[in-house]
């Protein structure tokens, strides 16, 4: 997995409304880079669903989430309709799996990403990261809170 102090490797990505976003766009503020295995498995959900609560007061500390997984920017936008939520999410789509591997996130034997938080600073380093010991774990809030404390 990608180390604090690395420069974030850039990517541009289709989001769920088939528009290109690249980390670069985000260069001089925050960005949490929240890798996850598919769309509309329970566990995604529920973590989506606790990241959507605390959004504001993430935006508060000046930093915007952005989800990245495989799956198509299609099913992207139907999970996050469902779920009622309004993060980007990125289509890690073609080539699979690309950018979850430039993190160190992709995991082969599965075909998607394990959980891995990246918090990209300002600069565009790697500032904190952290992996779920299985792909079944949420990352809480709590641990982006202290992250950022």
């Amino acid at each position: 997995m990608i180390a604090a102090g690395e420069p974030a490797p850039d990517f541009t990505l289709r989001d769920q409304d088939g528009e290109q976003v690249s980390l670069a766009d985000f260069r001089g503020r925050r960005v949490l880079l929240v890798f996850y295995p598919q769309d509309f498995s329970p566990v995604c959900g529920d973590q989506f669903s606790i990241y959507q609560e605390v959004k504001p007061e993430l935006a508060a500390k000046g930093v915007e989430l952005l989800g990245i997984s495989v799956d198509h920017r299609w099913a992207h936008k139907a999970f996050q309709e469902k779920l009622g939520i309004d993060t980007t999410l990125l289509a890690d789509f073609e080539p699979k799996g690309e950018v979850a591997r430039a993190y160190g996130s992709y995991l082969e034997k599965f075909g998607f990403a394990n959980r891995v938080l990246v918090l990209v600073d300002e600069a565009g380093r790697v500032a904190w990261t952290y992996e779920a010991p299985n792909p079944g774990e949420i990352p809480g809030a709590n641990l982006i809170f202290d992250a950022l404390a």
